[in-house]
C-alpha cells in the first residue's frame, strides 16, 4: 500500500516538475523516447496545431521499455504519430540516444545533418519529466529557446493511464534526483529546488521508491 503522505508528497513533485510554458510556433518539435507513447501523441498534436513545421523523435531502448517497444522508442513514437495523421516526410528518427543527455546532442546533430535551421524548440516529454529535460536541454544547447510541453493531465489520471503507481512515483523520484545532483556533474543547469519540494523527495526515498535512483557519480542518464 502507499500511503497518504506519499501520494501528497509524489504529487508536489509532479506539480514542481511542470514548467507551465505557453506554446507557440517553434522551429521543432523533439519528443523524448520513454515507456510513455502519449508523448508521441503529444508531439503529433502539436505538428497538427502548425506548431511545428517538423518533428524529431530521439530514443533507443530501455530497461523499462525493450520489451513493450522492441524496435526503440523512436520507432515506435514514429509508427504512434504516421497514425495520428502526421506525414512520413515531417518525421525524422534519432534511434540511439539512451539518455536525456544524449537525446539532445544526438537530435541537434541529425538536425544540422538535416539542413534544418533551429532558434526555438518545442521539447515534449512525460509530464512529470518537463523540468528535468529543460535543465538538461539548457545546458546542453544554450542559444536556442526551450519551450516544454506534455500532456495536459492531472497525476491522478495520469497514474490511471499508465496503470502501475509505484513505476510513476519512482520515475518522478528519480527525476527530482538528477534535478539535484546533476548540475554539480555538469549535465544540466542548476533549477532552485524549494524546500517543501526537497523534504518531500526525502521522505519517498525513505518509504522505498528508490528504483530509478542513480549514483551520485555515474554518467547522465
Amino acid at each position: 500500500m502507499i500511503s497518504q503522505q506519499s501520494w501528497t508528497d509524489a504529487r508536489f513533485l509532479w506539480d514542481f516538475q511542470q514548467m507551465r510554458h505557453v506554446v507557440r510556433p517553434c522551429s521543432v518539435a523533439i519528443g523524448l523516447g520513454s515507456h510513455d507513447l502519449g508523448v508521441a501523441d503529444v508531439t503529433a498534436t502539436l505538428y497538427r496545431d502548425g506548431m511545428a513545421p517538423v518533428v524529431v523523435f530521439t530514443g533507443a531502448t530501455s530497461r523499462t521499455t525493450h520489451e513493450r517497444m522492441p524496435r526503440g522508442e523512436a520507432e515506435h513514437y514514429r509508427e504512434r504519430a504516421r497514425e495520428l495523421g502526421v506525414p512520413a516526410d515531417a518525421i525524422l528518427v534519432e534511434p540511439k540516444a539512451r539518455n536525456t543527455g544524449e537525446n539532445i546532442k544526438f537530435s541537434r546533430a541529425l538536425l544540422a545533418q538535416e539542413g534544418i535551421a533551429v532558434s526555438s524548440v518545442l521539447l515534449v516529454s512525460k509530464p512529470y519529466e518537463e523540468r528535468r529535460a529543460y535543465a538538461t536541454a539548457r545546458k546542453l544547447w544554450p542559444d536556442v529557446d526551450w519551450i516544454c510541453a506534455s500532456a495536459p493531465v492531472s497525476f491522478s489520471e495520469y497514474v490511471a493511464a499508465i496503470g502501475d503507481e509505484r513505476l510513476v512515483i519512482d520515475m518522478l523520484v528519480g527525476a527530482q534526483q538528477r534535478l539535484m545532483i546533476y548540475p554539480d556533474q555538469g549535465f544540466m543547469v542548476r533549477q532552485e529546488i524549494p524546500t517543501d519540494i526537497e523534504t518531500a523527495y526525502r521522505r519517498l526515498v525513505g518509504d522505498g521508491f528508490t528504483s530509478r535512483l542513480v549514483p551520485t557519480t555515474v554518467a547522465c542518464d
